[in-house]
Order: C-alpha cells, then sequence, then structure tokens
C-alpha cells in the first residue's frame, strides 16, 4: 500500500523584545512559552520514536532562549514575579493585576485553584484597582506572583520534576522561598531547551529548518513594491528596496544555526510563509535546499485553485541556474489543529485530523502514488486554549500515526527523498495569509511604519558615507546595522493596521520606535521626533481645559504665587493611552497661557529629571531644551521645582490671529520617553482668541 506521509513543521517563534542598548526586555513571552512549549514539544516524541517531525527555529528567538538560560535576560514581568511581595510598591502592584491575568481563564488560570480564585477578585473588581483592595496583601500578591508563573510551566516538569510538583501541590500561602525556587526553576528549564533540540536532530528523529534572522518578511525587504502584484492599487509608502538585508538575514540565519547545532540547516520556513523569486534565489544562493508556504500562494503561482491533487506534492522551483525544493501546507487541516480541535476531545480530534487524511490521500492511494500532507503550524501559541496544553491530543495523534500501517509521519528532507517533484518555473508572490502582503503593508499604520524604518536606513547609508561615518566606531556601526535588521522584522508590522489585536500592541509600537531611535544614538545622530509618538493610532480622552484670561508669568521655575497661572489653560494627558503603556510617564500636565507678546508653558513632573530633554514643535517653529542647561533664543527656559517656558508668540504661528498649535515630546538621551499630545497637534488658545483679549 502507498504510503501517506505527513509532514508537521512546527514554527517556533517570538519576537526580539530585547533593546539592545538597555538590555532590557520588554516582554516575557519568549520566556514563557520556553517554560510551556519549546521543551515540551520535542521533548514528548520520547514517547514515539517512530514519529519524524521538522521544527523551525527563529534564530533571534534562539538568542533569547539563551540568554535566559545564562542568567543575562531579565524583563520587567520576571523581575515583577520574582520580587518579595512584602517590598512591592503600589505601581508595582498596578503592573502585576494589569499583566499577570493574561493567560487562558479555563486552560490555565482556573487549573489551579487560588489563582482562579484571584482571577475572579480582580474580575468581581471590574479590573479596577481601586477596588481590589482585597488582592493587596502581601499573601495574596505572592500567590499570584507564583501561580501565574507556574500556569506556563510544561507539563513534562508539572509531571516529573518533584520541586515544581511540590509548588503545584502546594496550590497557596507560598512563601519567599518558594518564589526564589519559581525563579531558579524558571533559567533551568530554559537552560534544557537547546540541548533537546541538539539530542533528537542527532538522533534524526527531528529536522531542524529555520528563518531569516530577525524573521522579516523578505519579499518586502527586497522590493516593498512587489505587494502591489498580489493586491494592484494599494496604498503604498515610498520604495523600500534592501536585498542585501534580505541576504544578510538568510545568511547570518544559517551561519548561527549550523555553529549551535552542529549542521547547516537544509530547510527554510520564510517569515510568515513569504515568498517571491527573488527571496527563493536569495535563500537558494545562501545554500538553503527546500522552502515552505502556503497552498493560497501554490494556488495563484497555478492559476487556478490547488486542491490535494497539487497540495500533497513536492515540487522544484528552478530559475536562472538556482532551484529549491518547495511544499506548500495545507491550510485547512493546519488551521483545524490551530483553532479547531482544543473544543473537541483528544482522541474525537485525533480521529477526525487522520480521517480527512486518509479521505483527502484516497485518489493517491488508489494510484498507488505517495502522498505527502503538509501541516505547517505554531508551534506554541495553539497549546494556551487545549486541555493540559495540548498533550493528549499530541500523545493520541502521534500513537495513531504510530500503530498505522498506511501512514508516517516524516521530516520535510525525508518526503523530499521519497517522492519526485513537479517543476515550477516561477512563485507568486506572498504570504500564508491571502496569499498577499496586507498585513505587513498597504495600512495607514504599516506605511509609516515602512516610513520611518526607510528614513532609518538611509540615514544609517548617509551617515557611513560621511567624513563622521568613517570616524565611527565600529562596534556603533554594527549596533546601529543590527537594530536595523531588528526593526526589519515581521512582528512590528502584524500589530499595526486593522487585522490585529492584542493587549500588548502598544508595547510593541513603543519596542519597534525604540529600535528606530537607538539606530540613530549608534550614529551619533539625533532621532526624529516622530519616534516619540504612537504609530498605533488610538483614541485618547485626554482633559483638556481652555485658558480663562490672559496671563504674564515670571520665569524662574518656582510657583511664585497662587495668582500666578490662575486662568492659564490646562492639558492633563490620559495614561490609559498613553505612549508609555505601562512605564509610568513624569509628566503630569502642562499648563499654559499668553499676554499679547508671549506664549508662557508650565509643564508639572513627577520629578524634574535634570539632563530631560524637551522638544517642542510648532507649525514655523522648533526647539530642543535640556533641563538644566540654557535654552537657545529666543526661549527662556527656568527649572527649579516646576519648569517654566517662555516663546514669543511669533515663534510659535505663521500669521499673527494663528492658533499656535503644538507638539511636544520628552526624550531621555536618544530614546523617545512620551509625546503630548499621543496624536495630532495640541491647539493652544491665546489671549486674542478671547472676548477678554487685551
Amino acid at each position: 500500500m502507498a504510503k501517506i506521509h505527513i509532514c508537521f513543521v512546527w514554527h517556533m517563534h517570538q519576537p526580539f523584545y530585547k533593546d539592545l542598548i538597555s538590555g532590557e526586555y520588554h516582554l516575557p513571552w519568549t520566556r514563557m512559552h520556553a517554560l510551556k512549549d519549546y521543551y515540551g514539544m520535542v521533548k514528548v516524541l520520547e514517547e514515539f520514536p517512530n514519529v519524524h517531525q521538522t521544527f523551525n527555529l527563529v534564530p533571534s528567538m534562539v538568542v533569547q532562549i539563551q540568554e535566559y538560560a545564562e542568567g543575562k535576560a531579565l524583563d520587567p514581568f520576571l523581575r515583577a514575579a520574582l520580587k518579595p511581595a512584602e517590598e512591592l510598591t503600589e505601581d508595582d502592584k498596578q503592573f502585576i493585576l494589569r499583566y499577570f491575568f493574561q493567560a487562558h481563564p479555563n486552560k490555565m488560570i482556573r487549573r489551579y485553584p487560588r489563582y482562579g480564585e484571584l482571577y475572579d477578585s480582580w474580575q468581581g473588581s471590574g479590573n479596577d484597582f481601586s477596588r481590589a483592595r482585597q488582592l493587596l496583601h502581601p499573601q495574596a500578591m505572592r500567590d499570584l506572583q507564583v501561580l501565574s508563573q507556574l500556569a506556563w510551566f510544561d507539563e513534562e516538569f508539572l509531571d516529573n520534576d518533584p520541586d515544581v510538583a511540590r509548588l503545584v501541590r502546594k496550590g497557596s500561602g507560598y512563601t519567599l522561598e518558594d518564589q526564589a525556587l519559581m525563579g531558579r526553576k524558571q533559567r533551568e528549564i530554559c537552560g534544557k531547551v537547546i540541548p533537546v533540540y541538539r539530542e533528537f536532530a542527532q538522533r534524526g528523529q527531528i529536522e531542524i529548518s529555520t528563518t531569516p534572522f530577525y524573521h522579516p518578511i523578505l519579499p518586502l525587504l527586497c522590493d516593498s513594491q512587489i505587494a502591489a502584484v498580489a493586491h494592484p492599487g494599494v496604498p503604498l509608502p515610498r520604495p523600500f528596496r534592501y536585498p542585501e538585508d534580505a541576504r544578510h538575514q538568510l545568511r547570518t540565519a544559517r551561519e548561527f544555526m549550523t555553529k549551535l547545532f552542529g549542521a547547516a540547516p537544509a530547510g527554510l520556513w520564510p517569515s510568515e510563509g513569504s515568498v517571491s523569486d527573488q527571496a527563493l534565489a536569495l535563500a537558494a544562493e545562501e545554500g538553503f535546499q527546500w522552502a515552505a508556504t502556503d497552498n493560497g500562494v501554490l494556488s495563484r503561482t497555478l492559476g487556478h485553485t490547488a486542491g490535494t491533487d497539487e497540495t500533497y506534492r513536492t515540487y522544484n522551483w528552478a530559475q536562472e541556474g538556482r532551484s529549491m525544493r518547495m511544499i506548500f501546507r495545507d491550510h485547512y487541516l493546519s488551521d483545524l489543529v490551530g483553532f479547531v480541535y482544543s473544543r473537541m476531545g483528544a482522541g474525537e480530534a485525533a480521529g477526525h485530523f487522520l480521517d480527512r487524511i486518509r479521505e483527502n490521500c484516497a485518489p493517491f492511494v488508489h494510484r498507488g502514488e505517495p502522498a505527502m500532507v503538509p501541516v505547517i503550524l505554531d508551534g506554541e501559541n495553539a497549546w494556551e486554549h487545549f486541555d493540559l496544553n495540548g498533550r493528549p491530543f499530541l500523545r493520541e495523534l502521534y500513537r495513531r500515526i504510530s500503530e498505522s500501517s498506511d501512514m508516517a509521519a516524516v521530516t520535510v528532507s525525508e518526503a523530499h527523498q521519497a517522492i519526485q517533484p513537479r517543476s515550477l518555473s516561477r512563485i507568486f508572490p506572498g504570504s500564508w495569509i491571502n496569499a498577499n502582503f496586507d498585513v505587513w503593508i498597504g495600512a495607514q499604520e504599516d506605511n509609516h511604519a515602512w516610513e520611518l524604518l526607510l528614513d532609518a536606513r538611509q540615514t544609517y547609508d548617509r551617515v557611513l558615507a560621511s567624513p563622521e561615518g568613517s570616524r565611527l566606531p565600529e562596534e556603533k556601526r554594527k549596533l546601529a546595522y543590527e537594530e536595523l535588521l531588528i526593526a526589519e522584522g515581521s512582528d512590528w508590522c502584524w500589530w499595526y493596521g486593522p487585522e490585529h489585536f492584542s493587549d500588548n500592541a502598544p508595547e510593541f509600537d513603543r519596542l519597534y520606535r525604540s529600535h528606530l531611535a537607538n539606530v540613530y544614538q549608534a550614529l551619533n545622530q539625533p532621532p526624529p521626533d516622530e519616534l516619540s509618538r504612537p504609530i498605533m493610532m488610538t483614541s485618547t480622552q485626554a482633559d483638556h481645559t481652555p485658558p480663562s484670561s490672559p496671563l504674564t508669568a515670571t520665569i524662574d521655575g518656582l510657583n511664585s504665587s497662587y495668582f500666578e497661572w490662575m486662568g492659564a489653560g490646562c492639558y492633563k494627558p490620559d495614561r490609559r493611552q498613553s505612549s508609555m503603556h505601562g512605564a509610568e510617564s513624569p509628566l503630569v500636565r502642562v499648563l499654559y497661557g499668553s499676554d499679547q507678546e508671549y506664549l508662557f508653558l508650565r509643564l508639572d513632573f513627577n520629578e524634574i529629571e535634570m539632563g530631560l530633554r524637551i522638544h517642542l514643535t510648532f507649525e514655523a517653529f522648533e526647539c530642543d531644551l535640556t533641563l538644566g542647561e540654557p535654552a537657545p533664543e529666543p526661549v527662556t527656559l527656568a527649572c527649579q521645582k516646576l519648569v517654566e517656558i517662555r516663546i514669543p508668540l511669533s515663534k510659535t504661528r505663521r500669521s499673527p490671529g494663528d492658533i499656535p498649535r503644538m507638539k511636544l515630546s520628552l526624550w531621555r538621551g536618544a530614546l523617545p520617553l512620551d509625546a503630548i499630545p499621543g496624536e495630532g497637534s495640541l491647539e493652544l488658545l491665546t489671549a486674542d482668541h478671547h472676548e477678554w483679549a487685551i
């Protein structure tokens, strides 16, 4: 009987959360999935030695796992989880309550009764910190700190690690020692991830493929205008054409994985399954032997819907002496695993999956031909929605495959050896989502992000070609280029535009802008003011009261008298929609007013920070002010208990009678800290716009 070859490709990926200049990891998800998925997804195959699979590892994710394992990585979430509960500040507690319930309520949180109890209390408060007083005592906070981490531990450790099992059995009333143990176990688990992949690859049970280093969309790096092929007429930003960056992302990925695992990866999962003729040519030139994408791309390539007869085959793409073996994922079957089977019992789901495969492959079997079934999907996020992290489903599925006589689970390279390919002379440019690039380019936010990336990339080229660039230390040049490569990753634009939402989307926005700001900082260039403002367009509910009378302030940095700022306009930003999102801005409010000659600004901070830079932009004028240093003419600045600024009205508007429109941004060094307002400009009504004008 002809064999049905099932090719599972599990794509393991998280964005690069580290800021290379500060060294801070801004979000915890690489660590959390290292605890829950990366190790156990391979280790479970020990029970099924005849099940072979392919794991696609993104190098930038692997780098982060290594740093957590070595104790070099620390993120604010881990820091908050390990801080003694008795020492938590009010800000710490708000942070913990906001973020430590980010898990599936039924599959992860309620699995631990005390965690579920704390979750219900938080929900009962309406997620209102001021009403959640019963959660704020040290024991409740420590229980939350410990359980919010244990909920992400892999089944392998919950079942077989005595220390972890003891923490689970304890259930509540955790001590400082328990909290510290939880932290040590996290590092220990992260340290097991890379060795288990190396072990199973060496024994031949898994194949390791990879992705361009920082997970960029290769076709768009080569030429962003190619997006118009799949979507004619789509609005596009200025062209981004840096195929040398695409090549570098491919080459460094292959070199890194070769060094880490002792063998060069044959296979490539192009980021988001994004392919084009140019991208495949680069991959072939860099030594990759096979690549994978979606059967939606195959349909567009063939000019008709690719059914199972077309999808369940291997292909050979060849152009101008370059070639690449190809497989095209069964979109429907892959999505059943990713989005449907979590709502079914393990046996029912496994049976349904294999029944569909046998049904689809019946024509191949009837003809006596081998079939290759490509099942390619995210190897981590789906399991949060399954009972027991999906392990019962996977064990049932692998058991049935192992016991079957008509099918086998094989690596992609094994499938290519077993099945003769069909020829392709071209590939349609697209991704695994709708065979186009609309998720990553075309929407207003996406295009803005590409424009900012292009500006930074062109600045890099300009500086390096200048005399100043020739004097730039090599480590600075490398840092700037590395930050550009990170900013080229697909993950930032995944959250821009209308397609996707995450509670952490604002943090992704801020991190992307920080990477770009770091490029300028490494090049000793001032970052553009635009990087201080969110790309993500969110509605803000700021409190803005216009002035009620003219005023003339003494610029001394002191609240000289009660009457000095009486009648001033007042702008209080809504910190729920702040560009910081999770990090408190030092700026509390902006007061402003005028007489016939000057505009006066007063900035009230939680705490004055000398060296903080304030960038003011008006329609006809802009300036940089640094707290503790003299202001440039004709601006007057004073800074003591508060910050007071005086600017000639004539500088703030293009024509007499215009309403001054101001943008204010705060910078710590070269990194954006906050922007006022979050979007657009702040209109400052002046004395000549009121009936009380003098």
